[in-house]
């Protein structure tokens, strides 16, 4: 039987760490937003309805005093590291899996201490001189542990499997330290529509028949739902001379320097790990201070390692313990020498990296870099292109705040009159403008120009006169040019026009009643072809430009 796991969870912890942060009091409703949603949100705001996975308006809307933070990993880790400290002097090993929980072996502490009740009086007691609240799960292996913490569930041993058969199959994605949530997120979904309702239902299934239909993430999962042995005890010994040593001189200080050095530090160790054909799973920090203080503190990852990943944990580390608040009883200290060491490694084949490097890297630097633009400027700097259903080229494309996911998947349709593909490469955004066709440097060569509506776009038959379109969606003339600004351009070609007549009943946004319209498609003889709008038998000569196909 495996070694007995006790996991300590304090509840919305990224919230809690934003209310310390930002100075707000706990009668506030607060909300963490990440790039998908609200992440975190404490009591008050899930009082009125808040809820994680709600985007940010959809939040606001349901409570509108809410206050919104953006999420921060590092300032998470900063405020956890007193709280972790705290329990030092109760149980040891500690092994944080994210900031707001962390793991240790129950067998010491439970010898030491006399027996369950008086373990979890003790941590509890000890999470709560620190100013936070927490729960306690026991079990026999570490994801049970984990889930049985969210319902303070103190198991028996060899009671894992009959707890987990009772819960839900999203529990696998409640808690993003057992597992990537978007992968798990797609496996409960396709055990949703498979009828698979329970854990105990999962983890029925023949292991082999889940590995051949859900892969590497599915078999993970299974394991967690039979409550076998998870991440048994690593067989490849860790290299010898894999810890990297760096002595500050001077001294560090400041927060910045520890990021600076984070990432030199990083990818050092990982140049060792690589040359050995390891790749870490948990990574001991230790640092020690000015005075001859030594802390350390051990970080335990669900999957193995990368450059990035070190270095930010490293950062968040060395963030809170600069800051003052675990060092020397709170005095804080400069951070005379690092060491980070290899705790456990596994064989460098279980990485698959990407075929231009790291896999993941590219986008979670692209993702940093916005949600930093974001912190800087306000959520709505940074806007994303989703794809929603619609006829018309303006109507297929929405612009969100980035993080803020659509209200519901986009309606692929059908879509009666909808314009055929390809779409026009540039949309502009309404009737406020108008098109220019101007000389590009060669005489012989024009461009479409988007300049402010002075007037609209005629199209002229051969003799000359305005084409419009008929009541009954006809073209009044065959149109030979296009006239914009006193200029006229031959035709090479057009499309019949086709009517639109939708959501008659809104007003436009002007408050005007909408009008049948009609679109077509034409061809000019020097510039980009042009999708054009017309009203439906109101006898105007003037076209609106809605795209351009350059």
């Amino acid at each position: 039987m495996s070694a007995r796991v006790m996991a300590v969870w304090c509840p919305d912890w990224p919230a809690v760490a934003a209310a310390r942060a930002e100075g707000h009091g706990l009668h506030l409703p607060l909300a963490v937003i990440g790039p998908r949603g609200v992440l975190a949100c404490n009591a008050v705001a899930r009082a009125v309805g808040v809820r994680r996975g709600l985007r940010r308006r959809e939040a606001q809307f349901r409570c509108p005093e809410l206050v919104v933070v953006a999420a921060d990993p590092a300032r998470d880790a900063a405020w956890f590291e007193p709280v972790v400290q705290a329990l030092d002097a109760v149980v040891p090993g500690i092994e944080v899996l994210r900031p707001g929980l962390f793991v240790f072996s129950a067998a010491g502490a439970l010898r030491f201490h006399g027996g369950v009740e008086q373990v979890v009086t003790r941590v509890v007691d000890a999470v709560a001189a620190a100013g936070v609240e927490c729960q306690v799960g026991l079990a026999d292996e570490l994801p049970t542990a984990v889930l049985g913490a969210r319902g303070s569930a103190l198991l028996e041993p060899g009671g894992d499997a009959d707890y987990l058969a009772g819960l839900p199959v999203e529990a696998l994605v409640v808690e993003p330290a057992l597992g990537e949530p978007e992968v798990l997120s797609e496996l409960v979904g396709l055990l949703h529509r498979l009828g698979v309702r329970t854990l105990g239902d999962f983890a029925a299934l023949p292991p082999r028949d889940v590995a051949t239909r859900f892969g590497e993430a599915g078999s993970v999962a299974h394991r967690i739902a039979r409550a076998v042995p998870w991440r048994p005890p690593s067989v490849t010994a860790v290299p010898t001379g894999s810890a990297v040593e760096h002595r500050c001189d001077p001294p560090l200080e400041r927060v910045d320097e520890a990021a600076f050095l984070g990432r030199r530090l990083a990818g050092e160790l990982h140049a060792v790990l690589a040359a050995a054909g390891v790749s870490c799973l948990r990574l001991s920090i230790t640092a020690r201070v000015e005075g001859g203080t030594e802390v350390n503190r051990v970080w335990r990852c669900s999957s193995p390692l990368t450059p990035e990943g070190t270095a930010d944990r490293l950062r968040w580390q060395l963030e809170g313990w600069l800051t003052g608040t675990a060092i020397a009883g709170g005095a804080g200290g400069a951070v005379a020498a690092l060491v980070l060491e290899p705790v456990e490694v596994v064989p460098a084949g279980r990485v698959q990296e990407g075929l231009w490097g790291e896999a993941g890297l590219a986008e979670a630097r692209v993702h940093r870099a916005l949600v930093r633009v974001q912190g800087l400027l306000g959520p709505e700097a940074v806007r994303v292109p989703v794809e929603v259903g619609g006829r018309g080229p303006a109507d297929r494309v929405r612009c969100l705040s980035y993080g803020d996911a659509p209200a519901e998947p986009a309606a692929r349709g059908p879509w009666p009159g909808a314009l055929p593909a390809p779409s026009p490469s540039v949309v502009w955004p309404g009737p406020g403008y108008r098109l220019e066709i101007r000389e590009n440097g060669d005489p012989g060569a024009a461009v479409a120009a988007r300049v402010p509506l002075a007037g609209g776009v005629v199209l002229r038959s051969a003799e000359g006169a305005a084409v419009a379109v008929t009541p009954r969606g006809l073209l009044s003339a065959r149109p030979a040019a296009i006239e914009v600004g006193g200029r006229r351009c031959a035709l090479l070609g057009w499309s019949r026009p086709w009517p639109i007549d939708e959501a008659w009943w809104e007003p436009t946004p002007d408050g005007e009643p909408r009008r049948p319209r009609a679109r077509m498609q034409v061809v000019p003889e020097r510039a980009a072809a042009l999708l054009l709008c017309g009203v439906l038998g109101d006898g105007s000569e003037n076209w609106t430009v809605e795209g351009v196909y350059e």
